[in-house]
């Protein structure tokens, strides 16, 4: 048997690299889920002269300010879905599709961000504190936990803490399935809110 040479080497050690930088290369291709704007289900009616909200905070727990989306494992453990992403922070699209679906629930001159336009003035302040949203583990089912606060701005009454733990089965465990169902339980939440 022959001894590779310096020769041989030289032709072997660049032909191996290139098959490692192509084995590497051959990731699987990233999709990106979004929450859409459009709030599932049929059109609701808009509750027409309800007192102008002023939306103060809207906040998620840290472990959901990631931009994969993520699958609980085991007893405790979360996992990145190896090619899902969102296509915006959750601590970015909550808050506005917070907004957008109390607007289309009361009526779009009764919610406000915390900017408020001049002259008017919040007859209720609102504050959501999210603190669970994701999949169950082994399981097709998405949890939303919440609580929330409407408060007097000008301090005359204690605030109204109300809380809500709600659940939706979603088509399969696909990630697209688990984003619509994050998306459904986001607009029952918004309508909850609303009910007050």
């Amino acid at each position: 048997m022959r001894k590779p040479t310096a020769m041989h080497l030289t032709r072997l050690v660049p032909a191996l690299l290139a098959g490692l930088l192509a084995a590497c290369s051959s990731s699987p291709s990233i999709t990106f889920y979004q929450l859409r704007a459009e709030p599932p289900g049929p059109p609701v009616e808009v509750r027409r002269g309800s007192p102008v909200w002023q939306i103060l905070s809207v906040q998620l727990p840290a472990y959901l300010d990631r931009e994969s989306v993520l699958r609980p494992t085991g007893r405790t453990a979360l996992t990145a879905l190896p090619s899902a992403r969102w296509a915006e922070p959750l601590r970015d699209a909550v808050p506005r599709l917070l907004l957008s679906d109390l607007a289309r629930l009361r009526g779009g001159a009764s919610v406000y961000a915390v900017a408020m336009p001049p002259g008017i003035a919040a007859a209720r302040q609102l504050k959501v504190e999210i603190q669970r949203l994701d999949a169950e583990p082994d399981s097709p089912s998405v949890v939303l936990t919440a609580r929330w606060w409407l408060q007097d701005p000008q301090g005359r009454e204690a605030p109204a803490v109300r809380e809500l733990s709600l659940q939706v089965d979603s088509a399969s465990a696909s990630a697209d399935d688990l984003v619509a169902a994050h998306r459904e339980l986001l607009w029952r939440l918004a309508q909850a809110i609303a009910e007050v």
